[in-house]
């Protein structure tokens, strides 16, 4: 199984143990919104929580391979926004260290 097959199981299914072993532990969320910095434990609280989320839309690999994945995909966000965001992943060793996000506001 690639990287990215494990990743979108685990973050559809709200899997908080295969969330914590997909991410390293010095791993870096830099949110598109405000540039906030978040860790591993933030991350992986945010993404297992039951709470409500955007729901992803015509989710898509740009570009994968041991270093890095790249992704595309329409969010559609609770309060009605919708956006167009890409995702940068970086990886090592397996493990998502590094994840920063890029969107385009759609009307």
């Amino acid at each position: 199984m690639t990287f990215s097959q494990a990743w979108k199981s685990a973050f559809e299914n709200r899997d908080k143990q295969a969330l914590n072993q997909l991410i390293g532990d010095e791993f870096r969320y830099i949110r598109h919104q405000s540039g906030k910095d978040l860790s591993k434990s933030d991350i992986v609280e945010i993404w297992s929580s039951a709470g409500p989320r955007p729901v992803r839309c015509d989710y898509r690999v740009i570009y994968e391979n041991e270093d890095v994945l790249v992704t595309h995909q329409f969010m559609n966000f609770p309060s009605g926004a919708k956006e167009s965001v890409m995702v940068v992943m970086l990886l090592k060793d397996g493990k998502l260290i590094r994840m920063e996000t890029g969107a385009t506001p759609l009307s």
